[in-house]
């Protein structure tokens, strides 16, 4: 394969908004969309007249795999009126929000359109949780060579237990990244857990796949997301503090874990987010919060070293020393991440955009970082079969693509 130099893009973000995460029983998946997309539109500082959305593209995933449910554009269109508007639905697995993020992206940037809508939602609750567990892992293992009824628990817990093997960490450096991010989530008013863990309650909390605990993991959870991009030299106006989306990065690996070369990285992570720096042109210790994809808390540790924040094999003591924390070095899921926040699959890169929104334009409250000028969202989907990195800062860059 041959490695083409990634030129510079620069897409602005004048709008975000998200519904509050949850068990959202009393919501349909129309009522989420509804949500999340006025939340949107009342974002945008000098208000959008909707009749100047060209395009929208609409992020969802676990409909069609656990439910065997049709999804289209028009679960999108249907609900917000945008007839006769062209709508593109975007499924790949948990990276889809970050992906639906890029494409539209790519959209605007080829100067095929102006300004273009994303939205991302799922529906996870609307089936007992048993029945969700069983669909799963019968969507996952239909080959005759692969492990019947591995569920992601048990999947992601094998980077765990080699990155312990490894490097000697330990189960309370895991523990560690639910502390912080329950932390973080008791702080984010759309948070689906708003309550702290201690280290102890996260070591002896039901074990679920050794090394990773009930409070290793994140919820099941409903909600929606919603972004507006539009070209930067139409940015101010809409919005008097527009953010840009200067890099972009998408990756893939084997799913199957007989195939992986590795247990202690996620090659797709680091070529994505190689692919991301070279677009942006700035480097991991530019980043100055993160919002990282950590289904689980050997996910987060084993991605900051994928991204560069720290050392291979630095991840226990980089978040034993504090660099991920709200006042460390590169703060990570200031939001509250998965595990506290919640992973509505389909909304959560969007959710993750949402979150860079607000801080980069110091609307984060109490959780807001000190001064930031870029900010990293990163999914990680299919035991790290696929990654998408992109990356937000406060200035244009060139748009040429």
């Amino acid at each position: 394969m041959v490695t083409k130099k990634k030129k510079m893009i620069s897409v602005a973000v004048v709008g975000a908004g998200m519904i509050k995460f949850g068990e959202l029983f009393d919501q349909s998946y129309e009522d989420m969309i509804v949500g999340a997309y006025k939340a949107c539109l009342k974002s945008v500082d000098k208000g959008i007249d909707e009749a100047e959305i060209e395009a929208a593209w609409l992020g969802t995933c676990v409909g069609s795999l656990t439910r065997r449910e049709m999804l289209s554009g028009t679960r999108l269109s249907e609900p917000l009126a945008l007839f006769p508007m062209p709508v593109t639905r975007i499924e790949n697995h948990c990276a889809t929000g970050s992906d639906t993020i890029r494409n539209a992206a790519f959209s605007v940037a080829a100067g095929i359109y102006d300004t273009v809508l994303v939205v991302g939602v799922e529906k996870m609750r609307d089936i007992p949780s048993l029945e969700a567990m069983v669909d799963q892992t019968s969507f996952m293992q239909h080959l005759w060579w692969h492990p019947r009824g591995q569920t992601p628990p048990a999947m992601f817990a094998q980077f765990g237990s080699a990155h312990m093997q490894a490097f000697g960490t330990t189960r309370e450096h895991f523990a560690r990244v639910a502390v912080k991010n329950h932390h973080n989530g008791k702080l984010d008013p759309y948070a689906h857990f708003q309550f702290e863990v201690t280290i102890d309650q996260v070591l002896n909390a039901p074990m679920v796949a050794w090394p990773m605990g009930l409070l290793d993991s994140c919820p099941t959870t409903d909600g929606a997301a919603a972004v507006i991009l539009t070209r930067p030299d139409r940015a101010k106006e809409y919005s008097h503090s527009p953010i840009y989306l200067l890099g972009t990065g998408c990756a893939t690996d084997t799913f199957h874990s007989h195939n992986k070369r590795s247990f202690t990285e996620w090659p797709a992570t680091a070529e994505a987010s190689r692919q991301a720096y070279e677009m942006a042109g700035i480097g991991p210790k530019d980043v100055d919060l993160a919002e990282l994809h950590d289904c689980f808390t050997c996910t987060e540790l084993i991605t900051y070293e994928d991204l560069g924040f720290c050392k291979k094999g630095e991840g226990g003591k980089w978040i034993e020393e504090g660099g991920p924390m709200m006042e460390g070095e590169i703060p990570c899921n200031t939001s509250g991440g998965l595990k506290s926040k919640g992973h509505p699959v389909g909304a959560t890169g969007v959710a993750q955009a949402c979150e860079i929104w607000w801080q980069l334009r110091g609307e984060a409250g109490k959780r807001q970082v000190k001064n930031p000028a870029f900010g990293l969202t990163h999914n990680l989907g299919g035991t790290g079969s696929i990654s998408c990195v992109n990356i937000f800062g406060l200035e244009p860059r060139s748009s040429n693509f």
